[in-house]
């Protein structure tokens, strides 16, 4: 029964860490002593935890931008038509800007995902073959 209130605790301070809190404040959310998250901190299996944790948030932000980023190009675009002649400036400046800045991005991600493929590849020539086993 310890282990179930103990794995409560340390679910409510992964997430309140995760979230940014001191560990004060987590270990108050958490409704443990600071002493004793900082104990927890210490152990490499709950560190590799708030870094899951904390991965997994920023994963779920990425993807609530990315949806919203449809939404706000329509927007842009939307701007382009408008009557004033900076509104209509200050759209185009911003679409342009973003653009390219998203197209280096895809660009950069696209070097890098076939610079990890040719080091996969590169590594698994050089591997040795296993040695058959005698019976």
């Amino acid at each position: 029964m310890a282990e179930n209130g103990r794995e409560k605790g340390d679910d409510a301070l992964l997430l309140a860490l995760a979230a940014g809190d001191t560990v004060r404040a987590a270990a108050k959310k958490a409704g443990i002593s600071e002493r004793t998250a900082s104990r927890r901190l210490a152990d490499p299996d709950f560190r590799r935890r708030l870094t899951e944790a904390r991965a997994d948030m920023v994963q779920r932000a990425l993807g609530k931008l990315a949806d919203a980023s449809t939404e706000a190009a329509d927007s842009l675009r939307k701007l382009l038509q408008a009557k004033k002649e900076t509104v209509r400036l200050s759209a185009a400046r911003t679409i342009l800007e973003l653009g390219n800045r998203l197209r280096e991005a895809v660009e950069f991600e696209q070097r890098l995902s076939a610079l990890e493929e040719n080091r996969r590849t590169a590594g698994a020539e050089h591997e040795e073959p296993p040695t058959p086993q005698t019976p």
